[in-house]
């Protein structure tokens, strides 16, 4: 069949009210623009006409202004999954104005294929290429794409020519049979191949192609600062020392690393610290550090979903494709992220804490308990199975008046026993092998700032007799603080003792 090309209003008509739709991407990277932005111009005349319009979404994880602001503006969304980070979109959920069900990355693909989400109705897809027999270069994110390009009624692409066709190669798409017929899924090191360069479907399903020539609309990553650095520095010498007293192999293990500024600064430390040999990456988000360090030669491989870079780094790897193709390998997230996979390989798993409590549970995902942050991403995923599962956090937050570290944390993501080390600008906290009090005494010798440590130490004087001496009445009393008074330094104890 010919490719049939229209403009972004003409796939806009072709997604209809309470449809479910599915986008590709992964972050930003890999995510469509311009068809996104005309749902949601649709949605805003059918509204302006007293019509209902609203929308399923389905994405890899976060996505562009474009997708997640546009509809989210348009109040176009019926509901959201599986992770986000747009302010408007947060505004949205936590105003229960759409409803919103956070969910592990790497199970989001095959909880559509169960047919536990509903139908996908339709899939928008960006593309570096296509062709009229139905194959689909993506772009630099792979999420879901060949789920939902298999389940869905009709397909739409951008065509985005600012990607070049010679990515084609880079992408490794595999989907794993469904239970009773899955087998193991064969990737044993980062750099395996199981799959196929290209996103194959029925060419009939494909509505029409919109050619667009965009950027990813990705973000900076902020300067590096004391706080970050240290953090990165304290990882690299754990790991270093982990190294010398035989807990991990000489070779070093394949490292899984989350999103943002501290995971960038400590792949950089990682990179730095002579003492650890050159590594492979097996991860969901490929960020500057990476790159930098494979120019350097001490990373050697990376596996990952999407090439979540900055603009300018971008450019360098699309400028040396011949290069990175030989480095760098994108999976759906189902891969990426597959515990299955990540226990197989021993995977070190570095992902970031909102918030952890003094017996080493991790809050990943909510601000006080109640409101939504961006979600739960891909660190569960990495977490139950790694090698050594490691949590990092900067110990305080707005100029000091939050502390990461609670009595309790005031929602839980990850519990106490899947998470081993945790890591701070001050300090190690290894709870590997400890009871819930002396858990508690490392985290708060080790990584708590200073400024809260006796009232933590008070905190844990107080707890009831029992295997965890929790104080109930106290538990919440730095949040409940922060609410009343804006800083969690005023917390009176004698308050609770009454």
């Amino acid at each position: 069949m010919s490719l049939k090309f229209i403009t972004a209003e003409e796939a806009a008509s072709c997604v209809r009210h309470n449809d479910n739709v599915g986008f590709s991407g992964f972050t930003p990277s890999g995510c469509p623009k311009v068809i996104p932005s005309a749902i949601a111009k649709r949605a805003e005349e059918e509204h302006a006409k007293g019509n209902p319009f609203l929308i399923g979404m389905f994405t890899g994880a976060s996505t562009g202004d474009s997708l997640d602001g546009a509809l989210s503006r348009a109040k176009a969304v019926k509901f959201r999954t599986p992770y986000q980070s747009n302010k408007d979109m947060r505004a949205l959920l936590n105003a229960r104005e759409a409803a919103y069900f956070d969910l592990h990355l790497s199970e989001l693909a095959q909880n559509l294929r169960y047919g536990f989400l509903g139908k996908v109705n339709v899939a928008v897809i960006e593309a570096a290429d296509v062709s009229e027999d139905g194959e689909i270069v993506l772009t630099d994110g792979a999420g879901i794409s060949p789920t939902i390009c298999r389940l869905a009624d009709i397909i739409l692409i951008e065509l985005n020519h600012y990607h070049p066709k010679e990515i084609r190669g880079m992408h490794d798409i595999y989907e794993p049979a469904d239970p009773p017929l899955r087998r193991e899924i064969p990737v044993y090191t980062p750099s395996d191949r199981i799959g196929s360069p290209v996103v194959k479907v029925d060419p009939a399903k494909i509505r029409g192609i919109v050619e667009t020539n965009l950027p990813t609309e990705s973000g900076k990553f902020a300067s590096l600062d004391e706080v970050t650095l240290a953090i990165g520095r304290n990882v690299a010498c754990f790991l270093v020392g982990e190294m010398k007293a035989g807990r991990i192999p000489p070779a070093f293990l394949p490292l899984q690393s989350g999103v943002g500024n501290v995971a960038n600064a400590v792949l950089g430390a990682m990179g730095e610290n002579r003492d650890v040999p050159a590594f492979n990456v097996y991860t969901e988000v490929i960020q500057d550090a990476v790159i930098k360090l494979m120019k350097e030669g001490r990373i050697k491989f990376a596996s990952g979903c999407s090439l979540s870079v900055s603009e300018n780094v971008l450019k360098e790897i699309y400028a040396d494709l011949a290069f990175f193709k030989s480095k760098i390998l994108l999976r759906p997230q189902e891969i990426s992220n597959n515990p299955e996979v990540a226990r197989r390989m021993g995977l070190i798993a570095i992902n970031t804490a909102l918030e952890a409590d003094i017996f080493g549970n991790i809050n990943s995902t909510h601000v006080s308990g109640t409101r939504m942050m961006n979600g739960l991403g891909g660190s569960g995923d990495f977490t139950r199975a790694a090698y050594l599962s490691i949590f990092t956090t900067p110990s305080t937050a707005k100029d000091g008046k939050i502390s990461a570290f609670v009595p309790m944390v005031s929602h839980l993501d990850h519990s106490e026993h899947s998470v081993k080390v945790i890591v701070t600008e001050y300090g190690v906290a290894d709870l590997r092998g400890k009871s819930p009090v002396q858990r508690a005494r490392e985290i708060i010798d080790k990584c708590v700032h200073p400024d809260y440590r006796p009232l933590l130490n008070d905190c844990l004087h107080m707890g009831v007799k029992g295997h965890t001496p929790q104080n109930l009445k106290a538990c919440f009393a730095f949040h409940h603080e922060l609410a009343a008074s804006g800083d969690m330094h005023n917390v009176d104890w004698n308050v609770y003792n009454r």
